[in-house]
């Protein structure tokens, strides 16, 4: 997830540029750079930070023109460093790209690229669509330089391939840019005598509020007096301006009232982006190859809060799909305790920020007892990656709330693509049952779209039980973190008591806390241990708690008899249902919260990242 701003007018483009850029941190703020067109050449200015300090280098540089693009960015190839940072150009100079997404073929192009004479100034995979554009203005043929550019640019998306919105500037076509929308976001607003290019309106809401809104495949012209939108097939179509009515802080929010919400909406699309760099060997990520992954006989996960329950779904798939050991561990303990010695061992760091102070810390130990160390984040170049020996980066973008939502159900989908790997890799997993389950796993993205539908239900539940001095979530299995982490949501953004159990447990102790009207939330999907989530139910209603249900149609039926409320989520398979067990309960707090007047997005004593002990 990267910020796009593009204008095209009769003013000076720059302060246009930097304001919508700001406006478009929440996307990425690790680096920056603007290009301007100023009296027939490209004139680029980056840096590394956020806007602020782009904006301190922009000044210095004084570029001035009336057509220009812009860039903040969240990285996903290549370090946050200025060579990184966006634009980028062809050999000559005269071509910049702006990108969002990923290029999932940018290495096999890249080669051949080169093996063409393409020399490569930076390490991000946006940098092959500048000089495969350049490349292809060589063989295509067009009445003028706008023609040619538009005709490099269908060649262009013709040959790459992943999730990607970008735009393009050349030096010989002035007053011209263009922009290209396919899985990632972009939009066109139209102005007076201006128009401009962004991944999202807030970046030019200040100037206008109508918005053309592009569908995949499509490619926007925009020049001074207009915008064509051309179709997959080239051709001109007529797009209808949709009037934007929300204020500039709703729209930075994509229209929903706070980030904790939108965050909870965008995981299908979160999922799918982390999932596009599953498709690979993770012997390549771990830096591991075959011999040295079946050579692991211990594993060892160490991280915090929302993380640290990622991680104990991860012990679920690791030891069920691989059949290695695994022990997980809160890293502010990890640290402190004696840890055996083993060879053979790699510990797995799970962080959102990469800044988590105790999970650095836990890392630096683990690698002075000589494991190998990996790194699942979402943030390249953060502490923990160069900490680590290798990463596997979550494709989520930046996540503002402080409530990790969409951040914790990629960490999920992570390791459960690490999980079956490396049961492949072992011979754990034959080809036939790898391949199934890989097949069930980038269908997860589909199933979220249709839980996010259950928002509804939700918040309508909430007005019976918000007021609740207490809550409970029980799980089994691999739904028992999920029960944990439905209780910290909750207790994150409502700060109401709320706690977790394993359903098994609750005649042990917790049970005694359970009297009438008591909510109490119970994961049991309609899987090998639904008949014992029966009988927890049926405990729980006999102390006159009100049990919410939350389980796949096939349990529907039975549910009903011993529940006072069903939540439906879709069918998935048995170690995949965690992850869509888990959004009824962000949708959970967040409404609790709602109602009670909370700070959602910034709950009272907590930060987003926790740099210190």
């Amino acid at each position: 997830m990267c910020g796009i701003i593009g204008y095209v007018g009769n003013n000076n483009s720059v302060p246009y540029i930097i304001d919508g850029l700001k406006k478009l941190e929440y996307r990425g703020y690790d680096s920056a750079g603007v290009s301007i067109l100023q009296n027939g050449r490209l004139v680029t200015v980056r840096a590394v930070g956020k806007v602020a300090e782009l904006e301190k280098a922009a000044l210095l540089a004084n570029p001035k023109g009336s057509t220009g693009i812009g860039h903040t960015r969240w990285a996903t190839h290549g370090k946050p460093s200025e060579e990184n940072s966006h634009p980028h150009t062809d050999c000559t100079g005269d071509i910049v790209v702006v990108h969002n997404g990923i290029i999932e073929n940018y290495l096999i192009l890249r080669d051949k690229l080169k093996s063409l004479g393409h020399q490569f100034k930076s390490e991000t995979d946006t940098e092959v669509i500048a000089h495969l554009i350049e490349e292809n203005l060589k063989h295509v043929s067009g009445k003028n330089d706008a023609d040619l550019l538009i005709k490099a640019v269908q060649k262009t998306n013709a040959e790459i391939s992943g999730a990607f919105a970008y735009g393009v500037l050349w030096a010989r076509t002035p007053g011209l840019l263009v922009g290209v929308k396919n899985q990632s976001p972009m939009v066109v607003g139209l102005g007076e005598n201006e128009n401009f290019l962004a991944s999202d309106v807030p970046a030019f809401l200040k100037h206008t509020n109508k918005v053309l809104f592009l569908e995949d495949g499509e490619i926007a012209v925009l020049r001074v007096d207009g915008v064509t939108v051309l179709d997959k097939a080239g051709k001109a179509k007529k797009v209808k301006p949709v009037k934007i009515s929300w204020d500039q802080q709703t729209a930075e929010k994509g229209g929903y009232p706070h980030f904790m919400l939108k965050e909870i909406y965008d995981q299908p699309q979160a999922i799918e982006d982390t999932l596009r760099t599953a498709r690979t060997d993770f012997g390549k990520i771990l830096g591991l190859n075959t011999e040295a992954l079946r050579g692991l006989q211990n594993i060892h996960i160490i991280a915090c809060g929302t993380a640290y329950h990622a991680g104990l779904v991860g012990k679920y798939y690791i030891e069920q799909f691989a059949g290695i050991p695994v022990s997980v561990d809160l890293a502010s303990e990890y640290k402190y305790r004696t840890v055996p010695h083993r060879v053979d061992t790699l510990a797995i760091a799970i962080s959102q920020s990469g800044e988590t102070a105790d999970t650095i810390g836990a890392v630096k130990k683990a690698k002075s007892l000589g494991f190998r160390t990996l790194a699942i984040c979402n943030v390249l170049g953060s502490t923990l990656t160069r900490t680590c020996d290798s990463t596997f980066f979550t494709h989520c973008g930046p996540e503002i709330s402080v409530a990790s939502t969409k951040a914790f159900t990629s960490q999920i989908t992570s390791m459960y693509a690490l999980a079956i790997f490396l049961g492949n890799a072992n011979g754990n997993l034959s080809q036939n049952v790898f391949d199934k389950l890989y097949k069930e796993l980038m269908a997860l993205p589909k199933a979220m779209s249709e839980v996010v539908k259950d928002e509804y239900t939700v918040r309508h539940l909430t007005r019976k039980i918000y007021k609740a001095d207490r809550f409970i979530f029980l799980g089994r299995n691999v739904n028992f973190p999920i029960a944990l982490e439905g209780a910290l949501k909750l207790k994150e953004v409502s700060y109401r008591s709320a706690e977790g159990f394993a359903a098994g447990e609750i005649k042990h102790g917790p049970i005694s806390i359970i009297d009438k009207g008591t909510p109490v939330f119970m994961l049991m999907p309609h899987d090998s241990l639904f008949e014992k989530m029966l009988s927890a139910c049926q405990e729980c209603r006999a102390r006159g708690a009100f049990v919410v249900a939350i389980t796949t149609p096939d349990g529907e039926k039975q549910a009903k008899d011993v529940a006072d409320k069903v939540l439906l989520v879709p069918q998935a398979s048995e170690f995949l249902q965690p992850a869509l067990n888990v959004v009824p309960l962000q949708f959970l707090a967040y409404w609790i919260a709602k109602r009670l007047g909370c700070d959602i997005d910034q709950p009272r004593n907590l930060a987003k990242s926790v740099t210190v002990e």
